[in-house]
């Protein structure tokens, strides 16, 4: 199934930028192309009109890579010598070392890396703050992050699977000082994990508008495309669900197929079924599974958000594991 029309937008959140529907992540993608493949890919999706991009420094706590992927993104930037004007920049801040390495260090790191080739990112549209660490002053870290959005790092910011309590406490330290509160939660989401995302903690925030939904590891590093044995380092497998999934993933292939689709496609559209989606984050490597992944859109139109979740109902595999972002194995 092919996509030829306009990438459909949508905005990421309260006080959040107006973003495409698809982001294109970093994590093991840029530093695993070569260099004409990134400038394709981005010129790709710059034509598409889905050239929202999300950068990261992957260098704290399980991160710790000194990954060169976000300077190759620069590099790329440069070459194509693409006005900032025509991309999205969607940053990370990461609560590994913080407070020790703080918030204004971590912005100005980021976008030296990014303009050391020569470009001149400017500042993010947006950051994510994550991943969640026990013990974090979470009213300070919204006093923090006011201060990054007052010295012009950024416009407005979300989270990235934090926990409910937490997220609770981030939204009244904001409500009750004044400050800028997070507008978006970038959360595993997608065929075979739900429960966060449409759970009671979470799912409220989203039902009643007071935060939009990233959704990112849809494709849980590849399994769910059909790359059952990854070869790289994937995303945690929460709730110890991956082997279920692996198993799965004939069944995904087949409801696809029945679509007219790709496993990709569907796993996209799944996600863009549900309303507080705002954007499906995802890792392609090449134009042509951006193309392949555009296709999801037309999916989505032609077939409707209510018989998508319908055919993929039995797909959700988290379903016994806690949804209140404090994650636990499901019973056995």
């Amino acid at each position: 199934m092919t996509f030829t029309g306009e990438v459909p937008v949508r905005r990421l959140g309260p006080g959040g930028p107006e973003v495409p529907v698809f982001a294109l992540g970093s994590w093991n993608i840029w530093d695993r192309m070569e260099p004409e493949d990134r400038r394709a890919l981005i010129e790709r999706a710059v034509e598409a009109g889905t050239a929202f991009f999300d950068v990261a420094y992957y260098n704290m706590g399980p991160h710790a890579e000194a990954s060169r992927t976000d300077l190759l993104f620069g590099e790329a930037i440069r070459e194509l010598g693409l006005d900032r004007s025509r991309y999205q920049l969607c940053g990370k801040l990461w609560l590994w070392e913080y407070p020790r390495t703080g918030f204004a260090e971590q912005m100005d790191v980021s976008l030296e890396r990014i303009g050391a080739a020569g470009a001149d990112p400017g500042s993010f549209e947006t950051v994510v703050v994550g991943d969640f660490m026990g013990d974090i002053d979470i009213a300070q870290v919204v006093r923090d992050v006011q201060l990054e959005i007052d010295r012009g790092s950024f416009a407005s910011w979300g989270v990235n699977n934090w926990p409910a309590e937490a997220l609770q406490l981030a939204l009244d330290t904001a409500e009750a000082e004044g400050l800028t509160a997070p507008s978006f939660a970038q959360l595993k989401y997608g065929l075979v994990r739900r429960s966060m995302a449409e759970g009671e903690f979470y799912g409220k925030w989203f039902a009643d508008g007071t935060l939009a939904l990233q959704a990112s590891d849809a494709f849980e590093g590849g399994i769910l495309v059909g790359k059952l044995t990854p070869g790289r380092k994937i995303g945690a497998d929460v709730g110890g669900i991956r082997e279920r999934i692996v198993a799965a993933y004939p069944r995904v292939a087949e409801i696809a197929a029945s679509f007219g689709a790709t496993p990709a496609q569907l796993g996209i559209a799944f996600c863009l079924a549900n309303p507080a989606t705002a954007n499906v984050l995802f890792g392609a490597s090449s134009v042509r599974q951006l193309d392949d992944n555009l296709g999801a859109i037309s999916l989505l139109a032609r077939e409707g958000a209510e018989r998508i979740r319908e055919a993929t109902a039995e797909l959700w595999l988290d379903r016994e594991v806690r949804a209140d972002g404090v994650w636990a194995p499901p019973a056995a």
